[in-house]
């Protein structure tokens, strides 16, 4: 296996997923910049994080369900078009002076819809690209990938832009997606054809594929388990992160640039992370990989309660960015092994709805929770919330081992 390549094809396509994540990532910065700009209330604040997060409450499992019948071709580059509409639009607003937070708020939930279809076709797209026995490489290349643009150079890159112009950012992140859509036209189509079986692609009402997804995933108990357990992760996750903008604001004095190196400082550990992850789980060492990773993202957020430093937020970032791509790494390549093919997208699209759903609910709450008893309050939050999510993939994968996880 070690001789094995992973392929001209997946390079490119990892290269089209790395630059739209560089445009998220440059995003992920400047979203919370800009909310701040126009308010300071924590709650309000975390909403325009939270909007990103609820559609795939609202359209996430319908997005599956379309990966799994058209043509991922078709799915990423109309995903990616429809979000450089909106970015622009948002630009013309920015340049005009008739931004508001409702219509931030409203340019998030747009683009967070476009992104449910375009995460949910990529991934059914990696086990087709690769051998299985390359799967973990695979996710772990593209994890780093990720990690490096999403959250090292696109939040550097973002805060630097936002602090030169407003919307600076915006119109970086649609000039990373259009070329991430010249490159997945490259691809040979044969490669982004629907996963569906012959004669199902546009047949069945796209409720009748959501159910037959649902239904599936229900009766799998090592996946319903670790769905749940990476559900209340970011629950706990996102409650102190909705409101880490305004936390170094009046803690450390960070500024806007400041935010954009304190998630670059944290992508070193993601990226550490996602390298390695291939070789942490080895064989057959899935179960304590996503124990270790779930334990590492759920207790470090609590060292900012007892020492709220320059020292202990690097920390924190480092640990919870290495623990979250190992996290999604080990998780994704589950997931792919024990998901036939034709269900892969509404399976991902009914994992990627919980989990983010739980993303959206969990910024949602720290911001209310900030709100009512100060920034320090969404801390306690994750860290009962992390042992919550500790518990329950230790007892779920005590009691359904499966053949993936020992």
């Amino acid at each position: 296996m070690a001789g094995m390549r992973l392929g001209n094809s997946f390079w490119r396509f990892w290269t089209a997923a790395t630059l739209a994540n560089l445009g998220d990532g440059i995003r992920l910065a400047a979203f919370p910049l800009l909310a701040a700009s126009l308010t300071d209330d924590p709650f309000a604040v975390a909403a325009i994080g939270a909007a990103t997060a609820l559609p795939w409450l609202l359209t996430g499992l319908a997005a599956g369900s379309l990966a799994d019948r058209r043509s991922a071709r078709t799915l990423l580059t109309a995903a990616d078009i429809g979000r450089i509409v909106v970015l622009l639009g948002l630009v013309a607003a920015l340049l005009t002076n008739t931004a508001t937070l409702p219509l931030v708020a409203v340019a998030a939930f747009a683009l967070g819809v476009a992104e449910t279809v375009r995460d949910t076709a990529a991934q059914t797209v990696v086990p087709r690209l690769v051998p299985s026995q390359l799967l973990e490489r695979a996710n772990g290349r593209l994890v780093a990938g990720e990690v490096t643009a999403n959250e090292f150079a696109g939040p550097l890159i973002g805060a630097a832009l936002f602090s030169a112009g407003m919307a600076l950012p915006f119109a970086a992140n649609s000039a990373t997606l259009a070329i991430a859509v010249l490159l997945v036209l490259s691809l040979p189509a044969s490669l982004l054809a629907a996963t569906a079986r012959r004669g199902e692609a546009g047949g069945p009402p796209v409720a009748d594929g959501v159910r037959a997804g649902l239904g599936w995933l229900a009766r799998q108990q090592v996946l319903r388990g670790l769905m749940g357990a990476v559900a209340m992760v970011m629950l706990a996750d996102a409650a102190w992160f909705a409101v880490f903008v305004l936390y170094l604001d009046a803690q450390l004095d960070a500024g806007a640039l400041g935010f954009g190196v304190f998630l670059a400082i944290g992508a070193a550990g993601g990226l550490t992370g996602a390298l390695l992850a291939d070789r942490l789980i080895g064989r057959r060492r899935h179960r304590a990989v996503l124990l270790g990773s779930i334990a590492v993202i759920a207790v470090t957020p609590a060292l900012l309660l007892a020492a709220p430093t320059t020292w202990a937020a690097v920390v924190v970032m480092v640990a919870t960015s290495g623990g979250f791509t190992v996290l999604n790494v080990a998780a994704s390549s589950v997931r792919q092994r024990l998901t036939p093919p034709g269900l892969l997208g509404r399976v991902t699209a009914a994992w990627r709805t919980v989990v983010f759903g739980a993303g959206a609910v969990g910024a949602l709450g720290g911001g209310a929770v900030a709100s009512w008893q100060g920034l320090q309050a969404p801390f306690v939050l994750s860290a009962v919330l992390g042992v919550v999510a500790i518990a329950l993939w230790w007892l779920s994968a005590r009691r359904g081992p499966g053949p993936l996880i020992a």
